[in-house]
């Protein structure tokens, strides 16, 4: 797995931008300079974040959410296991 995170991730299953192994990784986010860690889905090439909106959920169930849209950076808060150590003899 590379040292960059995905450029759209979300932490919802059934989204095709769902990714288990990154999100196990950790990622954190920083939209407009400020750390959120409240955030269900982004895009750093389009500049957006989804939010939850309160405690609302939709007829399914799933919380509502709202797009903000700005700068979005991203980075993995924990190294991959088994790289600690490699390359040392």
């Amino acid at each position: 797995m590379s040292d960059t995170p995905p450029d759209h991730l979300s932490i919802d299953p059934s989204s095709p931008f769902f990714d288990q192994e990154a999100l196990q990784r950790g990622v954190g986010i920083r939209f407009k300079g400020v750390e959120r860690r409240d955030v269900e889905e982004y895009s750093i090439s389009e500049g957006w974040i989804r939010v939850a909106l309160g405690k609302k959920v939709d007829r399914h169930g799933r919380p509502l959410t709202i797009k903000l849209v700005g700068p979005v950076e991203a980075w993995f808060e924990n190294a991959v296991e088994g790289d600690e150590g490699q390359g040392e003899a």
